[in-house]
């Protein structure tokens, strides 16, 4: 089995090789790792410990991060590296100050493996919530290292519960302990044999609640809501669009924002092309106008007489829940929903499309009546027809807000672990 692990981690770094020609994100990937270890070299200090952080993307890194700088606080004396996998995690936090040091991780080679972990010397490794590799584990296991996954949540349907599953139980075999979001997780590890775990939640719950606290301010996103109801919908594709273009027909009072998940120009256009045409602005043509005292009438003209605001920037979302009266994820007509927490921190009911089952805070917002799941259209508008009801409103967001507050808590019981393990 692991001569054909080697032999499908080659394959996958000659496509992106060949992708890279065509595809910004594979060029991205490539490139980064370009005389990665003359990088590492000249920029990891080892006369420091260091402790190694792990993330596949952004998402994996938000989730991963309230750990990170709860240690940072704890463990002044040493360093502490990140590295991603992928380029949306990567060029989007390689300038973020809560780390030492920030890289691409090399492809999952013994040699690369081994490597990287000579010239870093980590102290521990934390992973979060996946990203399985097979040498970085084992090179960590036999020096010793302990290795911790955050986070983690397993389904009967992966390779590590099934026949042909025995190179990926090995590889969790090499985890110094599991932190776990749910008890099926735990009962799944037990049934192979994998008892060293702690069902600890989602440090995500820590990181959203925090944010909400003290989310970024947007004068530009204030003076377009200018008081109105506000409908934030995040992270769309175009077949949530094309739903949220119809329900702004319909309702004309309210106020749309639009955050898409691709910010291409010609998706930006499309999208354009579905909204009520003369009131829709984006949030960089009115960004420019603010930006000039002369322009200034042009811009509060415009901001206020918008009906919908496409925010054609990466960055904002988290914080632009805060705006929301009711809140939509995209996501839910194509692979699965992405971050309903984000929104449901700020206390605002949410609704997404109907793949979400892979995902536990989703159902959990169903059951506990702050989320809402469509499959439609006729679907859609029933649900927000039940929402302009204040009361319903109101419960719906008190009841999304309420799941997150008592959820919190993942980042001290991993914290505490580690701190009683002594192994820092």
């Amino acid at each position: 089995m692991l001569v054909l692990y080697n032999f499908g981690i080659r394959i996958y770094y000659v496509l992106i090789v060949v992708f890279q020609f065509f595809n910004k994100k594979a060029k991205l990937w490539i490139l980064g790792r370009k005389e990665i270890y003359d990088k590492i070299t000249a920029n990891v200090d080892i006369n420091y410990k260091t402790i190694w952080f792990h993330f596949a993307s952004l998402g994996e890194f938000e989730q991963g991060r309230p750990v990170m700088e709860e240690m940072r606080k704890l463990y002044t004396d040493r360093k502490f590296l990140v590295t991603f996998f992928s380029p949306s995690g990567y060029e989007l936090r390689k300038n973020y100050q809560g780390a030492d040091y920030i890289f691409y991780l090399p492809i999952d080679t013994q040699k690369n493996a081994s490597k990287f972990i000579d010239l870093v010397k980590p102290e521990m490794a934390i992973f979060t919530k996946y990203e399985f590799w097979y040498h970085y584990f084992d090179q960590l296991h036999q020096r010793g290292i302990p290795l911790y996954l955050i986070s983690g949540i397993f389904r009967p349907d992966q390779p590590f519960f099934k026949w042909y599953g025995s190179l990926n139980r090995k590889i969790l075999s090499f985890v110094e302990h599991f932190f776990v979001q749910d008890e099926g997780s735990r009962n799944l590890l037990a049934t192979i044999g994998i008892n060293n775990v702690t069902v600890s939640g989602d440090t995500r719950f820590d990181r959203v609640a925090e944010n909400a606290l003290a989310p970024k301010k947007f004068e530009i996103v204030e003076q377009f809501c200018n008081n109105a109801n506000v409908f934030v919908a995040g992270s769309t594709w175009p077949d949530d669009e094309k739903l949220i273009a119809e329900l702004a027909q319909e309702y004309p009072g309210w106020k749309f924002i639009i955050a898409p998940h691709e910010i291409k120009e010609e998706k930006i256009n499309t999208l354009t092309e579905l909204l009520p045409s003369g009131r829709t602005a984006r949030y960089s043509e009115l960004k420019l106008l603010s930006d000039k005292t002369e322009n200034i009438d042009s811009f509060q003209s415009k901001a206020t007489a918008s009906q919908t605001l496409i925010i054609d920037n990466i960055g904002m979302l988290s914080s632009l829940y805060q705006y929301g009266k009711i809140a939509y994820i995209g996501g839910g007509f194509g692979v699965g929903i992405h971050n309903t927490l984000e929104a449901a921190a700020f206390g605002v009911p949410i609704i997404f499309g109907p793949n979400y089952q892979k995902f536990l805070e989703a159902k959990a917002l169903i059951k506990n009546g702050g989320g809402f799941t469509i499959n439609n259209l006729k679907e859609l508008k029933e649900i927000v027809s039940r929402l302009q009801n204040t009361e319903i409103r109101k419960a719906a967001g008190n009841a999304a807000g309420k799941y997150v507050m008592e959820s919190k808590g993942a980042t001290y019981s991993v914290l505490n672990y580690i701190k009683n393990k002594k192994a820092v």
